[in-house]
């Protein structure tokens, strides 16, 4: 493989085999549990997978256990963009990453299934990432905009997705083991999820509406006070309440509740890294839960690259995990954009030398449009196409454009709506047959 659109074609086969191996109708069914002999199963579901994630189950249901819509009950929310056709169990569209309205109302009916459900009924539920923001039920004295100019704070801020989270589920009727909490005694209840967060925590996924939460009120106070100190009163004082304090491991409540995780961030490099050796190259996996600021872990991985190639070895760098960006400019981009504009920057043309980044839900930043960029890619050529189209790299950059630049430049990576989401994905490829010294 000597030439760059070679490259760029594995590239794209390497995004799309991480993608396929989280996908719901290839991991959900081993996993979905019987019915019971007469009972209903309560579905409910949340996040950018919970479309697909419902309608594989609904379909699951009927076809192995022929239950219909009088044992077949429920409810899945998912971002704006991301439905799916179902029969009888409802599907919402939702605000993502800022909650709206819609989410609101579907959380609510989601509280009152679950607080509803019978004896012998079993509660599934189907988490995946972005649930958080399309399960959102702010706890008393606290209005939808409080809970949306947080959100923007936060996003802007460069907090992690985990801290993020962590004041959310303080601020929230069913994350943080709420929903857990809402069911009657004594029904069961399953939570099957596809994982987008580092070490596949299950706390961290949708904010654990399912799961004991060991994180505290405090803890939540010292981020706001850190990420978003003018965060409105409402927030502050919140926080300050005991009454919103999450349910704790060892709590009782948790009696009868399972968590299954059926799709993780691993498992997709470990797809990309079969196709990558049966294409010649020597797969190197960094990790699937990288974290940090996207430019300097793309310094970090430009470097690494440059000491292969100069090494000769013909490979390819894999990695997951959820970078962050700090918002510096009035620019438009997700970290996997800037991740891409910072690493061809540094790489600086270096020849046989190509990566993508993307998010694998589809989306990366943007403006919470399903149409939204998921990543770009780069190679040897990129800085100097930009260049003679007149567009300064370090420019884009300083003002957080990454969606500008590589616009432009007709590189911005647009898969569409994926229906599953197992983080970020990024590979970069050095060829030693046209990979020089650094």
């Amino acid at each position: 493989m000597t030439d760059i659109p070679a490259r760029r074609a594995l590239l794209q086969e390497l995004f799309a085999a991480a993608v396929d191996a989280a996908r719901a109708e290839t991991c959900l069914p081993p996993h979905l549990p019987a019915p019971s002999d007469s009972g209903r199963i309560v579905l409910l579901g949340a996040g950018k997978a919970a479309g697909a994630m419902m309608q594989v189950a609904e379909h699951h249901y009927r076809e192995a256990h022929g239950l219909g819509p009088d044992r077949l009950v429920g409810l899945g929310v998912t971002r704006h963009g991301y439905g799916q056709e179902t029969q009888f169990i409802e599907l919402i569209e939702a605000g993502h990453p800022v909650p709206d309205r819609a989410g609101i109302d579907a959380t609510r009916r989601t509280l009152e299934l679950a607080a509803q459900a019978r004896p012998g009924d079993h509660i599934v539920v189907l988490l995946s990432g972005g649930g958080s923001a399309n399960w959102i039920a702010p706890v008393d004295g606290l209005t939808l905009a409080d809970k949306q100019a947080l959100t923007r704070a936060l996003l802007r801020s460069g907090a992690t997705i985990e801290q993020i989270n962590t004041v959310r589920r303080h601020l929230s009727r069913i994350k943080g083991g709420r929903l857990a909490a809402a069911r009657p005694d004594g029904v069961p209840m399953t939570t099957l999820a596809v994982s987008d967060v580092p070490r596949d925590e299950p706390i961290a996924i949708a904010s654990g509406p399912t799961v004991p939460d060991p994180t505290t009120l405090a803890d939540a106070r010292a981020l706001v006070a850190r990420y978003a100190p003018d965060a409105p009163e409402n927030v502050h004082r919140a926080l300050l309440d005991p009454a919103n304090e999450t349910p704790k491991p060892g709590d009782p409540l948790f009696s009868g509740t399972r968590f299954q995780i059926v799709a993780r961030p691993a498992l997709s490099l470990e797809r990309a890294a079969t196709i990558a050796r049966a294409r010649g190259f020597e797969p190197v996996l960094l990790g699937d839960s990288l974290e940090g600021e996207a430019r300097e872990v793309a310094g970090d991985h430009a470097r690494m690259a440059r000491e292969i190639a100069a090494a000769g070895r013909r490979t390819v760098l894999l990695s997951g995990g959820e970078l962050t960006v700090t918002i510096r400019g009035d620019g438009h981009g997700g970290p996997n954009q800037e991740y891409a504009l910072a690493l061809a920057l540094a790489l600086d043309g270096a020849p046989g030398i190509a990566a993508v980044a993307g998010d694998t839900d589809g989306t990366d930043g943007g403006t919470g449009s399903a149409d939204d960029p998921a990543g770009a890619l780069v190679d040897e050529t990129t800085l100097a196409r930009a260049a003679r189209s007149g567009h300064d790299a370090a420019a884009f950059l300083e003002r957080n454009d990454s969606t500008g630049f590589f616009e432009r430049l007709g590189d911005l990576l647009r898969p569409g709506p994926t229906y599953t989401n197992v983080n970020d994905f990024r590979a970069v490829i050095i060829d030693k047959a046209e990979a020089g010294q650094p």
